[in-house]
């Protein structure tokens, strides 16, 4: 996940997220070097995190499962990294038998140092990350991979609305998709209220864009609205309590909590949203906010 270590912290207290360091993209015609097969690629996950969970996310609702292997991690990271274990909707690697997510990171840079994240597109036969960057994971399986995927698949990225996408996108992350982890994780203050309220300042510009509207953008979801849906699900079970953004609750607001149980409901992305996983990975993991390590029992949630 892309979460909370020191190099991450800026001066004021503010939390300053990690760039992604591989950024190879699947190409059509192999002329990146990344081919797109059927079979080459294998996604390396963590139900828990926002980030990958739209990754997740794209590969279902594209018909990707057959073409795309995919792996999940234990949501419980400790001071070794992400790890593969036995156990309820995680497994073993069945690529590389790695038993650390961070084994992939050296395979493909032994000068690697940095924090190890997720998502991962994993080249098989080139035994190397070709991507750890969920945005463009989340548009080549959206764009790219579409051949690949079931013939009904929805269209991520509709061409008369690509202008817009990429500028809300823009939005959302400095705002929502990032505006939890600089609330929560910050250190000072003064940083925690200028992130916080400029999260729920955002938060009350949603629930008034979708006052006449049920999708972000177009007449169906599309892919900025799978990036939103991954935060608000994560909204009041996490972020609300653990990363005190408790002004509001995603279920205080009317237009935002319905737009989210809609999209909830599509077929098959209930499936995806693990709230053990996710619960456990933050509460028991972020043990500088949480030293304890308990897991709260709540909320009782409308879905």
């Amino acid at each position: 996940m892309r979460g909370q270590f020191p190099a991450e912290q800026a001066a004021g207290g503010r939390f300053v997220r990690q760039q992604d360091a591989f950024r190879g993209w699947v190409s059509a015609d192999g002329s990146s070097g990344y081919p797109l097969e059927s079979g080459r690629y294998h996604l390396y996950v963590s139900w828990a995190c926002p980030w990958a969970h739209r990754t997740i996310l794209a590969r279902r609702l594209m018909g990707l499962d057959a073409a795309v292997g995919m792996t999940a991690v234990d949501p419980v990271r400790d001071e070794r990294g992400w790890a593969f274990r036995d156990g309820p909707d995680i497994s073993r690697d069945p690529v590389n038998d790695f038993a650390f997510l961070g084994e992939a990171y050296l395979a493909t840079d032994p000068d690697y140092r940095a924090r190890v994240t997720v998502p991962v597109l994993w080249d098989i036969p080139a035994g190397r990350i070709a991507s750890n960057s969920d945005d463009d994971i989340l548009r080549m399986f959206g764009t790219v991979f579409r051949p690949l995927g079931s013939g009904d698949a929805p269209d991520l990225y509709p061409e008369p609305y690509r202008a817009e996408i990429d500028s809300l996108n823009y939005w959302l992350y400095d705002r929502v998709n990032d505006g939890v982890y600089r609330a929560g994780f910050a250190t000072r203050q003064e940083s925690y209220e200028e992130a916080a309220w400029r999260l729920f300042a955002a938060l009350d510009a949603l629930e008034g864009r979708l006052a006449d509207r049920k999708f972000l953008i177009a007449d169906w979801p599309v892919e900025t609205d799978w990036r939103l849906f991954t935060t608000l699900i994560r909204f009041d079970p996490v972020y609300h309590g653990h990363f005190k953004c408790n002004l509001r609750r995603i279920a205080d607001y009317p237009h935002l909590h319905r737009y989210m149980r809609d999209l909830y409901h599509v077929p098959g992305v209930a499936d995806t949203v693990k709230f053990d996983q996710i619960k456990r990975h933050y509460y028991y993991t972020h043990v500088e906010i949480n030293p304890t390590r308990i897991v709260p029992i709540g909320p009782a949630q409308e879905l």
